[in-house]
């Protein structure tokens, strides 16, 4: 590698604050794209990463090897390697629980957390392409006022959870498509109903937005005035 003098090429008074710390000495300068991982520009990293998260949880939740060797169209060795890793994504766990989609959220994988709730925990995978689709977009998990949300076919009754069974922090977030100004409830009402006979008035949620627009509209008037949940 050439060096250069720093008179030549830093204008001077960059030259005179970098003096300061470094006079002296020889300083190697990386160019910003050197600081980027392996894969890390074109994304490819990323999703590596979220697919092996979703091959564990998958695989903790019952899923054979064979059946995700399958599903990923990769090997069983591959699946094995990827199942016993030592590398902990984060220390993410999924667990259908407000605590377990607080943690996606915050390290910006809340749809991996959906993706599981509905497949792993509802069994509801014919309705997964309501709530993950490229042009949807996601908001929280926030305290959210349960009188926003539509209450057809909603009915508190005996047959729904018991609140001495399950405490609210056991529970999973709501699922709230938000369309055309309004939120709906499509398949938790069971448990809208629990809260409902509890008579919570505020609940953790995970907004859906189903495109630009109802983003637009979603933050005018909502986006500001609701708080995240950061811990449970």
């Amino acid at each position: 590698m050439k060096y250069e003098n720093a008179c030549d090429v830093l204008p001077e008074e960059l030259l005179k604050e970098i003096q300061k710390y470094a006079a002296g000495k020889l300083l190697y300068i990386p160019s910003g794209e050197e600081k980027r991982a392996w894969g890390e520009a074109s994304g490819y990293r990323d999703q590596l990463q979220r697919r092996n998260l979703m091959i564990r949880n998958k695989y903790a939740h019952g899923v054979t090897v064979s059946e995700l060797a399958d599903d990923y169209f990769i090997s069983l060795d591959s699946i094995k390697k990827i199942i016993y890793s030592k590398k902990n994504d984060r220390h993410l766990t999924y667990s259908p629980t407000i605590e377990s989609a607080v943690q996606y959220a915050n390290v910006g994988m809340i749809e991996i957390w959906i993706q599981c709730y509905l497949m792993l925990t509802r069994k509801a995978a014919p309705i997964l392409h309501d709530f993950m689709n490229e042009d949807h977009l996601y908001f929280g998990v926030v305290k959210f006022p349960l009188r926003l949300i539509q209450r057809d076919g909603i009915e508190s009754g005996e047959d729904h959870v018991d609140e001495d069974e399950d405490p609210v922090a056991a529970l999973p977030p709501l699922l709230i498509q938000y369309a055309e100004g309004k939120f709906y409830c499509t398949v938790q009402k069971e448990l809208m109903g629990a809260l409902k006979q509890r008579k919570v008035n505020a609940y953790s949620t995970i907004i859906v937005l189903k495109g630009n627009n109802d983003y637009k509209r979603f933050m005018k008037y909502y986006g500001t005035v609701l708080f995240f949940v950061e811990k449970v």
